[in-house]
């Protein structure tokens, strides 16, 4: 059946928040040439940007500006130029033969005064900050030799440092590092950041994020048309299922949570998490063995027995419990993958997490050829692997799995990748350390059945959830636990109601 999905032509939260890849970014500058602003231009406004934001951040001490043989090097003489011109203490190194310039880069080495010396580590003595402008978002071969040895010298002497567009060494689309990379204390981008500006390992080689407006037109978006996104509220918002003064419960949502017998704290914290994003009821299916401590553990929780898969089908009967999660703490056994075999055969929208996938590593096959409704699956990475022989950046995985699947996929990690079957991708990037804690992710997937229930689409449940995960944790802060996740969301969504456009 077909997916909701998500394109720039959305609206302006998908505008503002989009990704480019580094080949779309190519094609946006070319759009602004044809458009009639100049290379040179686009060139000047962006090393303006750079030399503007580096004498904010460090307004004393001498900058050494490195300069590739590219138009990031460009960028870096513009930027040396500028801060020259404005009083401060500014030597250039460049990387490779001056007369191998060519284009805007060329142009603006020529308008730099000052003397230009060969990039080395010496280059770098008495630095009170390095511009980095070796090399930009589209490198595709490892750092090595001098610039690496350079490279690796900054962070050696702890000398802050601001990237021009991308630090050296990271790959703007995937976030990997090629060799070496510099960790910076900002990174100053142009027009749209790229995926890799989120996604680890690069994520950590950024540090503060500045894009700057160079005088390319929004217009650009259209034409490249991007299919990433970095999570916000500004992809969603609007389609949050707010409750309207004629709401009842039936008309929230009933979700369904398969309760394991062995780990029974997942699933409650699955269920608790879904009753405080809005669901209007939760009910545990569980062996009548737990159901005591099903039953004991929220009040607003119901519960039913169910010893067997064919007791967990006959509550699929009730068409009311229009959605099911299954997997936290089910355990890796038949009994599971019958539970979700059951649950897809009666059409449900289901939240497939943690042992739910696993119970499928000998026949992914299965699985995938039984989704014929809105699903979620919520892998990490070593589930990820027991069911998709995909290999590649973690943007380009999640895209292959939600396509071959015909699932939403929401691959965690400090950098949860939400991507759509149709091929849209959202980079959640508010995810503090604490969530790396026992019981997050079944928060998570409460989180995302919840919002099933009320009628969002897959790929903006995920999203959804994924950002207010992020939200609930970073306001707990250290010494956050997974009991806590839920109890923040009355607060989150509090401040969330208050930025959401009027109905």
């Amino acid at each position: 059946m077909p997916h909701a999905d998500l394109a720039i032509t959305d609206g302006s939260g998908a505008r503002r928040q989009a990704l480019l890849t580094c080949a779309e970014m190519a094609a946006a500058d070319r759009f602004a040439m044809a458009a009639g602003t100049s290379g040179e231009r686009l060139m000047e406004a962006a090393g303006a940007a750079v030399a503007r934001e580096t004498a904010r951040a460090f307004p004393e001490g001498p900058i050494v500006v490195l300069c590739g043989p590219g138009n990031n090097g460009g960028d870096g003489f513009v930027a040396a130029r500028l801060l020259a011109t404005s009083g401060r203490s500014v030597r250039v190194a460049l990387l490779g033969d001056a007369a191998r310039l060519t284009g805007d880069a060329a142009l603006n080495a020529g308008r730099w005064t000052g003397p230009v010396e060969p990039v080395s580590v010496a280059a770098l003595d008495d630095a009170a900050v390095v511009i980095d402008g070796l090399f930009g978002a589209g490198l595709t071969r490892p750092l090595e030799g001098l610039a690496r040895a350079v490279v690796e010298s900054i962070d050696a002497r702890r000398i802050p440092c601001v990237a021009i567009d991308m630090p050296s060494g990271v790959s703007g689309d995937t976030g990997a590092i090629l060799g070496a990379a510099p960790r910076c204390t900002m990174t100053v981008t142009f027009f749209r950041p790229k995926p890799g500006h989120f996604l680890l390992p690069g994520l950590d080689k950024v540090g503060r994020l500045v894009v700057a407006d160079i005088g390319i037109p929004e217009a650009a978006l259209d034409a490249v048309a991007p299919r990433q996104f970095l999570n916000d509220p500004a992809l969603w918002l609007a389609k949050f299922p707010w409750p309207r003064i004629d709401s009842h419960k039936y008309a929230r949502g009933h979700l369904l949570v398969y309760g394991g017998r062995l780990s029974t704290g997942a699933a409650r914290l699955g269920a608790r998490a879904a009753l405080r994003i809005g669901a209007g009821l939760v009910t545990v299916a569980c062996h009548r063995s737990v159901m005591p401590i099903y039953a004991a553990d929220t009040a607003a929780v119901m519960t039913r027995v169910a010893d067997d898969p064919d007791g967990f089908a006959a509550l699929l009967e009730d068409p009311r419990r229009n959605v099911v999660l299954i997997g936290p703490g089910a355990g890796v056994h038949d009994d599971t993958q019958l539970a979700v075999l059951s649950a897809l055969g009666h059409g449900r929208c289901a939240v497939l997490d943690a042992d739910a996938l696993t119970a499928f590593a000998d026949d992914p096959a299965l699985l995938f050829a039984s989704i014929n409704s809105p699903v979620v699956m919520t892998p990490h990475d070593g589930e990820f692997a027991r069911l998709f022989a995909v290999a590649g950046d973690k943007m380009t995985r999640a895209r292959i799995a939600a396509t071959r699947s015909g699932a939403s996929m929401l691959l965690k990690g400090a950098d949860t990748v939400i991507a759509a079957p149709r091929g849209a991708v959202a980079i959640n990037a508010n995810a503090p350390p604490e969530l790396a804690t026992a019981g997050a992710g079944d928060v998570l997937a409460g989180l995302i059945g919840g919002l099933l229930a009320q009628g969002m689409s897959p790929f903006d449940a995920a999203c959804a959830a994924a950002w207010l995960h992020g939200e609930c944790a970073a306001a707990i802060g250290p010494g956050l636990i997974a009991d806590d996740l839920p109890e923040m969301l009355p607060s989150v969504l509090r401040r969330l109601k208050a930025e959401a456009p009027a109905t």
